[in-house]
């Protein structure tokens, strides 16, 4: 299933101007999906449809795809019904967001719904929720899953939990979605923001490590910052990610030769299928890469992370790249650069045969 970014805007809280402005330059960075919130509205049916189909309208005309995120106290003030579903289509929206849920049959009924609405569901619960939904025959290409995001500091889902809830939607083949928290943004749907990630592990990283980690696990199929708004270098550094293989970023040693570099920064690099517990052997290199290669920075312990080259002693080794896993020392190896620290976890996550590449 392919890849995407999305972001939040919270129109009822927001200048119009100013949402533009962002979702523009999103597009711009190769955003595809909008969260656009309803919780907060409290006004009359008349102004919430003209300010929401206001944005809709531009967001559609950019390219994106538009969930509307509802409770059932939107249906109250805005005094509409669940079995009629026209008022969010003819706002423009693709779909809506059911930030709670019935008994199954209801949420199946709606996937049937005769705008071609989008209805998706919340994943950050470890039940069976859509098991339940589907043996209600749902008209699944029309099902989505997505996770809560969480504004307190420390409430957030731990990572397990995530990843169990995850795997219930994954395995049905339903698109899923969970978000990132940009670290300058201010905006969201409550009066409490200590950012909006679904993973409490997150909500000081960097939102582009976020975002890869979220990705490396396979289980999430479009990331959305939950926050409003993040900055340009945030979008840009999101929509220069690689959305499909896991891409570590590096810091060189000074010591480097420019043959080392190109090894590490110009290939396509794998996994051996036959791995060890002490490093990631990426062997094509070597192959491709017969020259000298002299000593330096060789004589360390290396530890987890560190990426090493083979130098002239290693024999039909020489030029093969390693990722430390486990600490040891190797005199035949040199040690080139240092994956960031933020990023170790990523190494999880090359398995067998497993594609990566490295970026500074």
């Amino acid at each position: 299933m392919f890849r995407r970014l999305g972001l939040s805007v919270y129109p009822d809280s927001s200048v119009f101007e100013e949402d533009l402005a962002y979702i523009t330059f999103a597009k711009s960075q190769g955003f595809e999906r909008i969260f656009m919130s309803m919780l907060e509205v409290t006004q009359g049916k008349r102004v919430v449809a003209e300010k929401f189909s206001k944005l809709i309208s531009v967001a559609k005309k950019l390219g994106y795809e538009v969930i509307l995120d509802i409770a059932p106290n939107i249906f109250d003030e805005l005094q509409i019904s669940y079995d009629d579903l026209s008022f969010f289509a003819e706002l423009g929206a693709d779909g809506l967001r059911l930030d709670a849920g019935f008994d199954g049959n209801k949420e199946a009924t709606l996937s049937f719904n005769p705008y071609g609405l989008i209805i998706e569901l919340n994943m950050s619960n470890d039940v069976a929720y859509l098991d339940n939904i589907l043996t209600y025959q749902a008209n699944e290409p029309y099902i989505y899953g997505c996770h809560n995001f969480y504004p307190q500091e420390g409430s957030a889902l731990p990572f397990d939990f995530f990843v169990s809830c995850s795997k219930r939607f994954k395995k049905h083949g339903i698109r899923t979605a969970a978000f990132v928290s940009s670290q300058v943004a201010t905006g969201g749907p409550w009066d409490i923001n200590d950012g909006l990630p679904t993973l409490e592990l997150h909500r000081h990283l960097p939102v582009e490590v976020q975002a890869k980690h979220l990705f490396a696990t396979g289980l999430i199929d479009d990331v959305i910052i939950g926050n409003a708004y993040a900055s340009e270098a945030e979008l840009e550094a999101l929509g220069n990610i690689n959305r499909y293989q896991i891409e570590l970023t590096v810091d060189f040693l000074s010591t480097a030769n420019p043959i080392e570099r190109e090894i590490v920064l110009d290939n396509q690099h794998f996994r051996r299928g036959d791995i060890t517990s002490q490093m990631v052997r990426s062997t094509q290199v070597r192959k491709d890469y017969k020259l000298e290669n002299p000593l330096h920075d060789n004589q360390q312990i290396f530890q987890f992370g560190d990426v090493v080259v083979g130098n002239d002693d290693f024999g039909k080794y020489k030029n093969e790249l390693q990722i430390i896993l486990e600490p040891h020392t190797d005199s035949r190896k040199n040690k080139v650069a240092q994956i960031q620290e933020n990023e170790l976890m990523l190494l999880d996550y090359i398995q067998p045969w497993t594609k990566f590449r490295f970026k500074q």
